[in-house]
């Protein structure tokens, strides 16, 4: 389902794009790079005991007009959408989450991507992977490595699978990997319950925030704020209090979180005056 007209307009003046609504290459580049920029990746429902709405009308509620980000399952639906009204055909897949990960681990499909076909190329596009989420789109091909705003990308495929690697600090990480199985809204709420609320899931556990920055990226984890600049070293913190904390989110990331909810979020993740660090 597309966007409605307004909630269109909304979602683009979020993310500061301009340009024509039509299902060109230019503005899928735009907009696969300046969704990330302006809406955060971040796992505060989990942390609260909120299984995050997949409806388009909760994700345009709290992704657009909210001040707040979401995890995968929201940042792409909230695209596919988007796509959707520009005129792309978008299919969504699902994949295995990988990142730091022995490549033979059975993960369960936790994650979301879409694939769509665009001047004639077949693409995958990914708004929702945390600190290390693509920038531009990825031509479906293997063992290419392509370019991003940020940092090089290659796409691996052997027998059913694909593995998505990214070069970071000269390294190639791989991140997940996915097959080209269409998935039905269903498979998403499914994995969507799996990861906000069941015990293993890191979700539930550890306050996760990301954003791309222009020339670069900034994550938190937990505590700890780091910046990665893209030609230089990267630079870390660790926030001393909940109020400053609470602020890092605020004025970093773009966050506001009501109070209740916040005080729900520090019972699990433990106050910093409770934290041995």
């Amino acid at each position: 389902m597309p966007l409605s007209s307004s909630d269109l307009s909304a979602y683009l003046a979020r993310i500061g794009y301009d340009g024509p609504v039509a299902p060109t290459r230019a503005a899928l580049n735009a907009l696969q790079l300046l969704h990330p920029q302006a809406i955060p990746f971040e796992n505060l429902d989990p942390l609260a005991g909120l299984t995050p709405k997949l409806d388009l009308a909760s994700l345009v509620e709290k992704l657009v007009r909210s001040p707040r980000g979401g995890y995968c399952f929201e940042h792409n639906t909230l695209f596919q959408a988007a796509l959707t009204a520009f005129g792309f055909a978008v299919t969504p897949l699902s994949g295995r989450v990988l990142f730091n990960q022995p490549e033979d681990a059975q993960v369960a499909r936790t994650h979301k991507i879409l694939r769509l076909t665009c001047e004639g190329q077949d693409l995958i596009v990914d708004v929702g992977f945390g600190g290390q989420v693509l920038t531009g789109p990825m031509r479906l091909v293997p063992d290419l490595v392509q370019p991003t705003p940020h940092e090089p990308y290659r796409l691996d495929h052997r027998d059913e699978a694909w593995w998505l690697r990214a070069n970071v600090a000269g390294e190639w990480r791989l991140l997940y990997r996915f097959t080209l199985d269409a998935t039905w809204p269903i498979d998403d709420t499914l994995a969507n319950h799996y990861v906000a609320t069941h015990p293993a899931s890191h979700f539930t556990k550890a306050l996760g925030v990301a954003r791309v920055l222009p020339q670069g990226r900034t994550t938190l984890r937990e505590r700890r704020l780091s910046v990665h600049a893209l030609d230089g070293p990267s630079q870390q913190e660790e926030i001393e209090s909940d109020d400053a904390l609470r602020a890092v989110l605020a004025e970093r990331f773009g966050i506001m979180v009501g109070d209740a909810q916040w005080r729900a979020v520090l019972e699990r993740i433990g106050p910093a005056s409770e934290e041995p660090r």
